[in-house]
């Protein structure tokens, strides 16, 4: 059994433990890897894979396997991946040939329209934050050049 993530394409790290007396031993550091059995929905089938715990989390922010293996890149997934990856890419294509709609676009959809409102609201909370800030920065260098006017009379 080989000590790889399939997804993210971590490995065991190499190196030499430094005891204090300065010896150096060689060590492998093995990445935190877990047995984890995931359903992929677009091909009706259930993959056990091999996966850091880093790995793990990142499927479940992401909401699902399938936007993990299509949003990693393609020289860190393992061959299988890499082929469910090929097989989850062609029904999409023949979904989209066919006239069919993705439950997926209308989900894209909608969190950009968020993303959208959001630095919108961003935006004008800065501005609104920004106009309070330039009056008072102005206002002491009035006081300033009312009091130069008063010491110079």
């Amino acid at each position: 059994m080989s000590q790889v993530c399939e997804l993210t394409g971590k490995r065991p790290a190499y190196g030499n433990s430094v005891s204090h007396s300065n010896i150096k031993t060689r060590t492998r550091w093995m990445p935190n890897l877990r047995k984890k059995s995931y359903t992929i929905p677009e091909l009706q089938q259930t993959m056990s894979l091999m996966l850091s715990t880093r790995a793990i989390r990142t499927i479940d922010k992401l909401g699902g396997i399938t936007p993990a293996i299509m949003g990693a890149a393609e020289s860190m997934l393992s061959e299988r991946l890499a082929q469910v990856r090929h097989k989850i890419y062609k029904n999409r294509v023949k979904r989209t040939a066919l006239g069919q709609t993705t439950e997926g676009k209308a989900a894209a959809v909608t969190k950009t329209a968020a993303k959208a409102t959001k630095k919108a609201a961003a935006k004008s909370a800065a501005t609104a934050a920004a106009a309070p800030k330039a009056a008072k920065a102005k206002a002491p260098k009035a006081a300033k050049a009312g009091k130069a006017k008063k010491s110079s009379k």
